[in-house]
């Protein structure tokens, strides 16, 4: 199914810089998994709030971002995600952001805007998400999201999966395990 069938009208603007791809969930009426390839700037900002707005007046209160391509946002981007919360939060749903990329997630860390959005690593978790109401979805054998101190120059960091990461003061890079144990990349 392309993006003109889920929503009308969706695909008659494009952008070169960031690619928009719409993926309906089974089970979930009101949800929508969001795929971005490219980047968020001021320049494409514009672009993204239209289609986004579009999806959310069409009724899609419950979106997921798969950001797992998403190589840079901006402050601009970030105030665009923000907006999308507030809208959606008015509706009674909510906004989950899927796979990001460390730096991306460092800008909205640097930003202070980290905590106010549910950040998760896989899909099955995202909609799990939304099945349980947004209520939050409790591991017992998660340590993630981690935060540490960085080993070179102790800045506090936040891991929200096991990886590889740039620290965001002496930009040392960071392995982090599945065990939350942290060495030098």
């Amino acid at each position: 199914m392309n993006d003109a069938e889920i929503i009308q009208s969706f695909d008659t603007e494009k952008d070169k810089s960031l690619k928009i791809q719409l993926q309906k969930v089974e089970g979930l009426e009101k949800c929508m998994v969001i795929l971005l390839s490219g980047y968020v700037d001021t320049y494409n900002s514009t672009f993204f709030q239209k289609r986004i707005t579009t999806l959310i007046d069409a009724g899609y209160v419950q979106i997921i971002f798969n950001c797992a391509h998403l190589d840079y946002v901006s402050s601009t981007g970030i105030g665009s995600f923000t907006a999308f919360l507030k809208a959606v939060k008015s509706k009674g749903g909510d906004i989950v952001l899927l796979s990001l990329q460390p730096k991306v997630y460092e800008v909205f860390q640097l930003l202070g805007f980290a905590n106010f959005f549910t950040i998760h690593d896989s899909l099955e978790t995202s909609i799990d998400f939304f099945k349980n109401k947004g209520a939050p979805i409790v591991s017992q054998t998660s340590v993630f999201p981690k935060i540490f101190s960085c080993p070179i120059c102790a800045k506090k960091l936040k891991a929200p999966r096991p990886g590889r990461f740039r620290c965001s003061e002496c930009k040392t890079i960071l392995v982090i395990d599945s065990n939350a144990q942290v060495s030098l990349g």
